[in-house]
């Protein structure tokens, strides 16, 4: 069941390209019984390294932004300690009925995203189409050859994003691609294949800073459930990549939204009756 698991979510990252990491924390708690805080610390280290095996791929095709991922990704490994602390103030409904809400919000925007923008429900995270080398955009300002200038307002606002999405790992487990993506097009104006790569350089290393935190904070985790889940996510990542070529579109994002909206309701309503 553990690898099952993870192959869900790993096809959910791999054919959205975004949110599919949301789902590894409900599957835990309630398909494996574990524990929010221990699900939360398995989240972390089963999306990181999903997320390695896309980002692996995008370095190879030279489409991540080396220096903005490290600015972003400094700003969250900085705060995903700070994450898993508020965390482990908060009692146990408390994160289920924060993490619920949060899955609300993930929903609502591929349910906008899907209708304003559905070209961008084709796009694989761990997959670029073949033209995206080609596709430079413009992170703050690019010189002449091609590089990139970083300036101050640029990096602080790269660096702001960070300490969002680092404290929201941190604290529930998830990637926080579905931030990180929409953070870069903003505040960089880059394309959303480049976009996308980039992203998933982020998430494996706020991941990684996440789930040391964890280990440090004493929480509770099964490195034998960890390692299986880790094998289905990846499985399920290369599954994906080769299913959204025929799958991925505003459809499958729409299903997936609502299969969230599902989950999350089931999530609170559980949560009421428990309390």
């Amino acid at each position: 069941m553990s690898v099952l698991f993870g192959i869900v979510v790993g096809l959910a990252l791999g054919l959205t390209g975004g949110g599919g990491s949301i789902f590894a924390v409900p599957l835990l708690i309630y398909g494996l019984d574990v524990a929010p805080h221990g699900a939360v610390a398995i989240s972390l280290g089963a999306v990181a390294i999903t997320a390695a095996f896309g980002a692996v791929e995008g370095l190879w095709r030279s489409i991540v932004e080396r220096r903005a991922a490290l600015i972003l990704a400094a700003g969250g490994m900085a705060a995903a300690p700070v994450g898993v602390m508020v965390g482990d103030r908060l009692s146990e409904a408390s994160v289920v009925a924060a993490f619920a809400a949060l899955m609300l919000c993930v929903a609502a925007r591929m349910i906008w995203r899907a209708r304003t923008a559905p070209q961008e429900s084709n796009i694989v995270r761990a997959r670029p189409a073949p033209d995206a080398a080609s596709d430079r955009g413009t992170v703050c300002r690019y010189s002449g050859d091609g590089r990139l200038r970083l300036n101050a307002p640029c990096s602080a606002a790269l660096m702001a994003a960070g300490l969002v999405v680092g404290v929201l790992s941190g604290l529930f487990g998830v990637g926080g691609g579905f931030l990180i993506v929409p953070a870069l097009m903003i505040v960089t104006e880059m394309g959303i294949h480049r976009a996308v790569a980039t992203s998933l350089a982020v998430i494996t290393l706020i991941g990684v800073s996440g789930l040391v935190s964890s280990v440090f904070a004493g929480r509770e985790i099964d490195w034998s459930l960890t390692g299986l889940f880790v094998i289905g996510g990846v499985l399920g990542m290369a599954g994906g990549r080769v299913l959204a070529r025929h799958l991925a579109g505003t459809t499958l994002q729409l299903i997936l939204a609502l299969a969230m909206v599902t989950v999350a309701v089931g999530m609170l309503v559980q949560n009421l009756l428990v309390a």
